[in-house]
């Protein structure tokens, strides 16, 4: 299931060249995530599971400026490895041009323990392209 949504350029995201800085795509990536997170997994994985990064692998392809609005895509092309699985993100521009794509690793961690899970298919499939 691809999830999406928009995210406008606000004066605290632009750097000294006068672009969203780096950092900012990184935070509306887990924004992103988390957001898909939210709206697709049971109230009851939402208690019980943390979601948490080991991995950015980030490319840059275009610059958006103060109060440009971006459309960031996310999805889960493949079944989970063991704990992790990759997500997939794209950031296009009003235009359609894609200004930012990465890809992510994530991993489950159980709330009340702070240990890693192995991803069970119940968790995953609502996730899954």
């Amino acid at each position: 299931m691809r999830f999406a949504r928009d995210f406008a350029a606000q004066a605290a995201d632009i750097d000294e060249l006068g672009h969203v800085n780096n950092a900012v795509w990184v935070r509306w990536i887990q924004d992103l995530a988390t957001a898909h997170w939210q709206a697709v997994a049971p109230p009851e994985h939402q208690a019980a599971y943390v979601w948490v990064v080991t991995r950015h692998e980030i490319d840059y392809r275009g610059n958006v400026g103060l109060g440009d609005v971006v459309t960031g895509e996310t999805w889960v092309p493949d079944a989970p490895k063991g704990a992790r699985f990759d997500r997939h993100v794209r950031f296009a521009d009003a235009a359609g041009k894609t200004v930012v794509e990465a890809v992510t690793t994530w991993a489950l961690i159980d709330r009340a323990t702070g240990r890693l899970l192995r991803v069970r298919p119940d968790i995953a499939t609502p996730f899954l392209d």
